[in-house]
């Protein structure tokens, strides 16, 4: 006979919930016991019953060895390991940050030497940077300039396609107009006109 599946509530009955207890803890010692064994490693198991009574179970030597173990490691004596990993980022993000200050004093430079201030402490090599700099932004300022006027000339071509389009559609109408009046003038002339009979 299969057992369904346990609820996960309290068990109201006080003599099952012992005995329930009492079969649950040892189960619990056992699997601490057998990963000890097959794992090697260092367990520590703690059970307080509903009565207050203590049941422990440690694998290797005492339980405050164990309890020593662990406010150690959480007290933050990490391992070698740990600190090597927390060095090389550290080392990465302040070489970062010093790139970064290198770079915003170099483009406060640049703004110095745009507004008017700053030329006359600048050493030979400040200068040929700060030039390199203003090359490089009128090259930004020129391409962009070129692509705003080819933007522009493709839409002036458009337009000149469209205008193209709209001056031969009214020359053809206006073409079908004179030959529409001259149609008409042409009739009013031969009615008015009467040829003799012979």
């Amino acid at each position: 006979m299969a057992r369904g599946k346990v609820q996960m509530k309290r068990i109201e009955n006080p003599v099952h919930r012992q005995v329930t207890f009492c079969k649950r803890r040892a189960g619990i010692l056992k699997k601490a016991k057998e990963l000890s064994v097959l794992c090697d490693a260092e367990i520590g198991v703690f059970i307080f019953s509903a009565h207050g009574k203590l049941f422990e179970y440690a694998s290797k030597g005492d339980m405050q060895g164990l309890i020593d173990r662990y406010t150690k490691s959480t007290t933050g004596e990490t391992p070698l390991h740990q600190e090597t990993e927390y060095s090389a980022f550290q080392k990465d993000a302040i070489e970062e940050i010093n790139m970064l200050k290198k770079e915003i004093e170099s483009l406060q430079q640049v703004m110095r030497f745009m507004f008017g201030g700053g030329t006359g402490t600048m050493n030979v090599d400040e200068l040929h940077v700060q030039e390199k700099h203003l090359e490089a932004l009128i090259y930004h300022i020129r391409s962009t300039k070129m692509e705003a006027m080819f933007q522009e000339i493709e839409t002036l071509k458009n337009k000149e396609g469209v205008l193209k389009a709209a001056n031969s559609f009214l020359q053809q109408k206006m073409h079908e107009r004179v030959e529409e009046m001259a149609a008409d003038d042409f009739a009013a002339l031969a009615a008015s006109v009467q040829f003799p009979i012979f």
